[in-house]
């Protein structure tokens, strides 16, 4: 997921990192950190989408300066969120239902809405230091996971109202110091966490336990997603696909003739669309095992994507929303 998904220097090969390295260069001024709110512009729909979700019938993308998009009419138009008390980048968001949501990014940001994204709040707001949250999951109204920066993982248990560190382990029995990029889960409620060095981590106790799971893979993973059937696939560095159908007990690789890296991954039954950097968009109808390259515009970095009805794919880029 982003030296400079997860943010604006979304070049081949470091989409996700860019928060990494942004968060470096402005360590020193963390200590000066004022929370700004984000600005309203006519130019907003341009601006970089690093994650969206649906909220009922509602689209909630989020991304660079704090710029939150809501779309009523399945991607149709877009238009700003009314309040958002950050200007900083945004890099995931996460519903429950129509109005509950939450959304997380650099300072260690995590923000909630009631009201279906017209709305936000802080909850959580880390001003002396630049540790970014790249990924954030809400099982239910009390219970949810964010991510980020060297292993990072925070908990509630309480919607959000305080949250608790907890810690995840390497096969080695050590801590990890990976930085994790995405969250999602499986119908049984197991929370999954991409990382780098072909690292994914399960909780299978809402997030307060961790375990590692060998992919076979040593480059870094972006994101992930489970299918009806069980199935797991996560995406990362040069076009890199794995699946497992045993829930990670064992890896084989799908199928996908690209190096372009994978930003984002999107299902619909057993159909799945992959998207990426350098124009990749790549679709599976079966279940994640071979993927076909789509036509699109080469050049344009993919960063998330979400199933509209009607057998449509929204789709989202470094460049803002990109048209149907």
């Amino acid at each position: 997921m982003t030296l400079y998904r997860k943010v604006l220097s979304m070049s081949a090969g470091i989409v996700v990192f860019g928060a990494l390295m942004s968060s470096v260069q402005s360590a020193a001024s963390a200590s000066e950190l004022r929370p700004v709110p984000a600005v309203q512009s006519s130019i907003a729909t341009q601006s970089p989408v690093l994650d969206a979700t649906w909220a009922g019938q509602r689209v909630v993308s989020v991304g660079a300066n704090g710029v939150i998009l809501l779309s009523d009419n399945r991607g149709a138009t877009y238009r700003q969120a009314k309040a958002v008390p950050v200007s900083s980048t945004l890099t995931s968001v996460s519903f429950i239902d129509a109005r509950t949501g939450w959304a997380v990014g650099h300072w260690g940001a995590i923000l909630k809405t009631t009201d279906g994204g017209e709305t936000w709040e802080v909850q959580r707001l880390a001003t002396t230091e630049d540790r970014p949250l790249f990924g954030v999951h809400f099982i239910d109204a009390n219970h949810g996971v964010a991510v980020g920066l060297w292993s990072l993982i925070l908990v509630t248990d309480d919607g959000g109202k305080t949250w608790t560190k907890k810690e995840a382990v390497l096969p080695n029995g050590k801590k990890s110091d990976l930085n994790l990029f995405g969250l999602f889960s499986n119908s049984n409620g197991e929370i999954f966490a991409t990382a780098e060095k072909g690292q994914l981590f399960i909780s299978k106790d809402k997030g307060n336990t961790w375990e590692s799971v060998d992919t076979g893979y040593k480059g870094s993973f972006w994101c992930g997603v489970a299918l009806p059937n069980g199935v797991l696939l996560v995406g990362g560095l040069r076009g890199t696909l794995m699946r497992s159908e045993d829930n990670g007990q064992t890896w084989s690789r799908a199928t996908l003739d690209t190096k372009n890296s994978i930003t984002a991954l999107a299902s619909r039954g057993s159909t799945v669309l992959a998207v990426g950097v350098d124009g990749l968009q790549a679709q599976s109808v079966d279940d994640g095992k071979t993927f076909q390259r789509l036509h699109t515009q080469t050049g344009t970095t993919y960063t998330a994507a979400l199933p509209s009805p009607g057998d449509k794919w929204l789709v989202f880029s470094r460049d803002g929303v990109v048209a149907q």
